[in-house]
């Protein structure tokens, strides 16, 4: 019976414990996971520095290159990481995002979600500078992950140590990828897809943050605007003065002309990597359902309202990292497995 009182006692303070306490103690796990990530290696082989030997130039020449596109073009950073995030949920973090269609095979960049992705020029001029110097050494899905981070750094996001060893994935599949997790799912639904990648509801929250950066077409959430959930209305989650904003941009789809326009998914800072993002989702500013899903979602809205305060507990930009590191070795290839390809799209022969 005694045993059973302070069983009884201890559970009831357990959950006295404030909201943000529990958070705090998330985060800091969270940063004590990517503290030890970043020096040592990881259970599946990959490890910082791993081209030290064979290629030392690698990260360097990764990082002129995607300087070379940023100063051309400031979605640099969005579109990578969104090209990193198409690739790993689908086989893994193995490029194969990266291999063109033939006459023989639909190729995983045929696929509806994917028919909008960018990026892969930098990954080819990256892999092009790279061979080279390091013919055969370096695999294009290392560099997708370095490049990423690059990107994100030059748009005044966070720095990491990324974890390389990446092998290259042969197989590349349109259908394979027709099921990525998409703009208008749930908040659960989300975190159900990242749960089976591995992925924690954490890691779900600061992912979809790299929106901060990020635009997205209309055709994405016009029916948020005209017809959400066939009731031929508006989203009535979506504030008023930002829908009457888009509906200016985007025009109805019976209406289309065939030019489809691009919104900025952070309506305060588009090209900053900040937490703009977290704070437009409180006031109703959520572009994509699942944007604002989060915001408003028990599950998820603690962790968007902990980002918004940018208090020192809850600091976006190291939690970003660790949620990248995590994302980057989702599935991934090393040892003998798959190949390191000289070009990024076209499997070895």
């Amino acid at each position: 019976m005694e045993l059973t009182t302070k069983a009884i006692s201890m559970r009831q303070c357990f959950w006295k414990i404030d909201n943000k306490l529990l958070l705090a103690f998330v985060f800091a796990v969270s940063s004590l996971v990517v503290q030890t990530a970043g020096q040592n290696s990881t259970a599946n082989g990959l490890l910082v520095g791993f081209y030290n030997e064979t290629c030392p130039q690698a990260e360097t020449l990764v990082q002129k290159i995607v300087q070379l596109f940023f100063e051309d073009d400031r979605t640099v950073p969005a579109a990578l990481l969104r090209l990193f995030f198409h690739d790993c949920f689908v086989r893994g973090c193995d490029a194969s995002i990266m291999i063109s269609s033939n006459m023989t095979n639909r190729a995983e960049q045929d696929a509806s979600p994917n028919l909008t992705v960018r990026g892969l020029d930098v990954i080819n001029a990256a892999k092009t500078a790279v061979e080279n110097v390091c013919p055969g050494k370096v695999s294009c899905a290392d560099i997708i992950a370095l490049a990423t981070r690059d990107a994100v750094f030059l748009a005044n996001g966070p720095h990491w140590d990324v974890l390389t060893g990446r092998r290259d994935g042969r197989i590349s599949l349109q259908a394979d990828a027709e099921n990525l997790p998409g703009p208008s799912d749930t908040a659960q639904q989300g975190i159900n897809a990242f749960a089976a990648k591995g992925l924690s509801v954490l890691d779900f929250v600061c992912l979809l943050g790299a929106h901060t950066v990020g635009v997205s077409h209309c055709r994405f959430f016009s029916n948020r605007l005209f017809n959400f959930a066939g009731t031929g209305k508006p989203d009535p989650t979506m504030n008023p003065r930002l829908l009457k904003t888009l509906k200016q941009i985007c025009s109805n789809p019976c209406k289309s002309t065939g030019y489809v326009p691009t919104v900025s998914l952070d309506q305060g800072t588009p090209f900053l990597f900040d937490t703009s993002y977290f704070k437009e989702l409180i006031h109703g500013h959520g572009i994509l359902r699942i944007d604002q899903q989060i915001g408003a979602d028990n599950t998820t809205s603690k962790i968007v309202r902990a980002f918004a305060s940018r208090s020192a507990h809850f600091d976006f930009s190291s939690h970003f990292a660790t949620s990248m590191i995590n994302l980057g070795n989702v599935e991934v290839k090393t040892g003998s497995e798959g190949e390191i390809r000289f070009k990024c799209n076209v499997i070895n022969t």
